[in-house]
């Protein structure tokens, strides 16, 4: 009260500079308010649709969920956001901005001036990069996040924020891994996953944040390059198989790990940020969709490219890591909460990643 009291002096004082430079100060993040605040995700109407904006987008999971909610809400209702500059097709295809994460204050104005109502967050290093630029990772997947929470508590936003199979550690249950139990990851990305998984539920408890979370198992898609994940092995393979017909694996070929096609991993994203809240008994969840080692997904290839060539020289580094992740995830709970099943086992996703690895090549030569 003393605030508005000084802002109305000031008014009718005329001190509109003062009054100008007084606002900037008042900051109502999760820094200042009260105890008791409470803020909720808005609720929209069957006529309405969220306003979303995604950070971190021009990875092969930004650019998919943002074509899957485009068609869901209107192509003008879903922002995608990153610091780097975008394809053409990717430019053209709907509403694209800058957004640094680190910069709070840009984070802040994109979310007024756009009138967003849902935030995805999926700006992070992962795994194996993170390994290699320490103090980058924990600028962008934790001073990133504090900043990404805030906001949303600020303006009542429904965030998403995906965890992964690396929040888990090698004293964590591996087969099955539940969605509660020990987890003490041994990376920076793992670090951050979990701080990331138990700051969203303290900031549901404390300020009703409308937080939601789910752990990707490795995700395959045939729209991207491998990135710096240690499950992008399987996406290497596939891509290699249809251009050479010989790669190499950087892990033991007996290495299990659970695995996503990305069609499946973009649906359980959207079933969760859309189902009701009361359906939701707790924020965090893993979901899967099938466990496979890499002379597994050697052998389901080979059913179509009888040829094909593999030599495993192990990375100690990425060999150490997923010796440390679940080998099976029980997705039990998002099953029983909101209704997740998988389209995709091992058989369906070898044969649509050869189909679409193999006309994305085709493309490429004849461009």
């Amino acid at each position: 009260m003393s605030c508005l009291r000084a802002v109305r002096g000031l008014a009718l004082a005329g001190g509109f500079q003062s009054l100008a430079l007084l606002s900037r100060r008042v900051s109502f993040s999760p820094r200042q308010v009260a105890s008791d605040a409470s803020f909720h995700s808005v609720s929209f109407s069957e006529s309405d649709h969220p306003r979303v904006l995604i950070t971190g987008g021009l990875g092969q999971l930004g650019v998919g969920l943002t074509k899957l909610l485009r068609k869901q809400f209107g192509k003008y209702n879903v922002i995608l956001s990153d610091i780097r500059k975008p394809p053409a097709h990717v430019y053209q295809s709907g509403p694209f901005i800058y957004s640094d994460i680190l910069d709070y204050k840009n984070l802040r104005e994109i979310v007024v001036n756009n009138r967003i109502s849902w935030l995805i967050h999926y700006s992070a290093l992962l795994s194996a990069d993170g390994e290699a630029k320490v103090s980058l990772a924990r600028d962008v997947n934790i001073t990133g996040l504090h900043n990404v929470l805030d906001v949303a508590v600020e303006h009542g936003l429904r965030l998403f924020i995906p965890s992964s199979i690396g929040a888990f550690g090698p004293m964590s249950p591996r087969n099955p891994t539940p969605d509660l139990c020990i987890q003490r990851p041994q990376t920076i990305y793992g670090v951050s996953k979990v701080h990331a998984e138990l700051m969203g539920e303290y900031y549901h408890h404390r300020y009703g944040l409308d937080f939601r979370c789910l752990r990707y198992p490795g995700i395959i898609s045939a729209d991207c390059q491998p990135g710096g994940g240690t499950t992008d092995y399987a996406v290497q393979i596939f891509h290699d198989a249809v251009k050479t017909g010989s790669c190499v694996c950087n892990l033991r070929p007996d290495t299990r790990l659970p695995m996503m096609f990305i069609d499946d991993c973009l649906r359980a994203t959207l079933e969760v940020l859309e189902a009701p809240a009361e359906a939701l008994s707790m924020r965090t969840y893993n979901i899967s969709a099938v466990s496979f080692t890499p002379e597994e997904l050697v052998q389901e290839i080979r059913r179509h490219l009888p040829d094909l060539q593999v030599t495993y020289e192990t990375d100690p580094v990425r060999q150490a890591i997923a010796d440390s992740w679940p080998m099976v995830f029980d997705d039990s709970n998002a099953h029983s909460d909101w209704g997740w099943k998988h389209n995709y086992s091992l058989p369906e996703l070898v044969q649509t990643m050869l189909n679409l690895t193999g006309s994305n090549s085709r493309m490429l030569q004849a461009n």
